[in-house]
């Protein structure tokens, strides 16, 4: 459930990241060729392999794409930061499961003119958890605060919620250390990090290999759904492609209806492009999908940003909101 902020990066981490981008430029071409004009229905899309995507895959399998008349590639990435670079370069054309923080930091910072397509997800109970082994001295939130804990990018979602949960409970605050979700299990098996913060479908791995336990529910109030991502593009594609992203946004938005009215859809397409088995996916805990982009909401998690000061100042999301 990813930050433009990070301020640190383990020589294992750069190269992921720039070998996913020549794996991004190899499979998309040069980014100048790619556009043919207004009536383009090409996208390239890329996304994470989290729950957070489901409703990409249900457009791309229910045809709900093909009967708005696009053809879109999917392309497989392990942190939206990764893609972020080809997106604006146009290298890809939409970001899925885009992580709101990173990309609302990079618009602030005038690296990124970044647009909202439509909305991914918002939190729900158990979409991710704070893991702990299953034979940890922490007992209680509390007891977090000085310890370890890993989060994917540092200063991004998954600190920023559980800080707020955390200062509502009146608890201390841990150290956060950066390390890719894949690597979380064998992180927290080894003992390099005290618990780790988990989304889906890492955490119910992490839960079904090593044991552990949940200390945290990470979708707990006060950050109870919050929108946390979703389909993101830039305002220069969506200027010249009008159509093509009320398509786009059309196809996921009534794929997000599906997900939302029968999360047995969303179950069975986690196996499809997650390491999940059918198993682990009919029990883990799911994102709340939403249908329609609300400002409302958004604000408060760009208010949240800002009092945690990973926003300098404050963002009115509806200007970002493709009509």
């Amino acid at each position: 459930m990813t930050s433009q902020r990070a301020r640190t990066r383990t020589p294992g981490a750069a190269v992921a990241v720039t070998a996913a981008l020549a794996l991004l430029a190899a499979g998309c071409g040069d980014g100048d060729a790619k556009s043919s004009g207004d009536d383009d229905r090409h996208l390239t899309v890329a996304a994470l392999p989290l729950t957070d995507s489901a409703a990409l895959y249900i457009a791309r399998d229910r045809g709900l794409f093909k009967k708005e008349g696009l053809d879109v590639r999917i392309q497989a990435v392990q942190q939206s930061i990764q893609a972020l670079p080809a997106l604006s370069k146009g290298q890809v054309d939409v970001i899925a499961s885009a992580n709101y923080v990173t990309f609302l930091q990079a618009y602030e910072k005038g690296t990124l003119d970044v647009r909202i397509l439509a909305e991914g997800v918002r939190t729900a109970p158990h979409m991710m958890d704070v893991l702990v082994p299953k034979d940890s001295a922490i007992t209680s939130a509390a007891d977090l605060k000085g310890r370890t804990v890993a989060v994917n990018i540092l200063n991004n979602i998954q600190s920023l919620t559980l800080n707020a949960i955390l200062d509502e409970q009146g608890a201390g605050r841990p150290v956060y250390r950066q390390i890719a979700f894949p690597q979380m299990g064998p992180a927290l098996e080894k003992g390099q990090v005290d618990a780790v913060h988990a989304v889906e479908p890492f955490d119910s791995a992490v839960q079904s290999d090593l044991k552990a336990r949940v200390l945290v529910d990470g979708g707990a109030a006060p950050v109870q759904s919050l929108p946390i991502s979703g389909y993101v593009t830039t305002a220069a594609y969506a200027k010249k492609h009008p159509d093509t992203a009320a398509r786009f946004r059309r196809a996921i938005e009534a794929a997000s209806k599906i997900a939302a009215r029968d999360p047995a859809a969303v179950r069975a397409e986690l196996p499809k492009y997650t390491k999940v088995t059918a198993a682990q996916a009919t029990a883990m805990g799911l994102p709340a999908y939403s249908a329609t982009s609300d400002a409302a909401q958004l604000r408060r998690l760009t208010e949240l940003m800002k009092k945690q000061g990973l926003l300098k100042k404050a963002v009115d999301p509806s200007t970002l909101l493709v009509e």
